[in-house]
């Protein structure tokens, strides 16, 4: 059996998105271009109703083109546990009231027993400096939470 990866909006953002003109932006795209076309096949991914909605928002044409990247991924469920686990990671510290849906991304990912959630939000998600809050947040309530990284660290055979 493949290891599972949750799928953060940033991800089909950054693999649809024009090419930039910002040299940091530009790495991760082509990063995130490189693990789609090359190791993606290496893990059965996952999105949620999170990501579905924001991919959707903005441009008209931009949205379409995230839509259509994540289209055939399977759904995971949000169940109460998963909105306990969220309010948890708010309430008790590492993620802020205005990123709630970053806490989401986690527990809906931590919930459903992903080993991986691939992200470029390296504010409130893959923070090397927030990860033993969110890890430890995610224990405390019995559940082991998914390695917390970007395409660039999620290179595997």
């Amino acid at each position: 059996m493949k290891p599972k990866v949750y799928i953060e909006t940033s991800i089909p953002s950054y693999l649809t998105a024009r090419p930039s003109n910002d040299i940091r932006a530009m790495a991760n795209q082509n990063a995130t271009i490189e693990w789609w076309e090359n190791y993606r096949f290496n893990f059965d991914l996952f999105i949620s109703e999170f990501v579905i909605t924001e991919v959707g928002l903005g441009h008209p044409e931009a949205a379409q083109r995230r839509l259509s990247v994540i289209a055939n991924l399977p759904e995971l469920v949000v169940t109460k546990e998963v909105k306990m686990l969220a309010n948890a990671l708010i309430t008790e510290g590492p993620i802020p009231t205005k990123s709630e849906v970053d806490a989401y991304h986690i527990s809906v990912a931590t919930i459903n027993g992903m080993e991986y959630l691939l992200t470029w939000n390296c504010t409130h998600i893959a923070n090397a400096t927030l990860k033993p809050r969110i890890e430890a947040i995610c224990r405390k309530y019995g559940f082991e939470p998914p390695i917390l990284c970007t395409p660039q660290e999620l290179i595997g055979e």
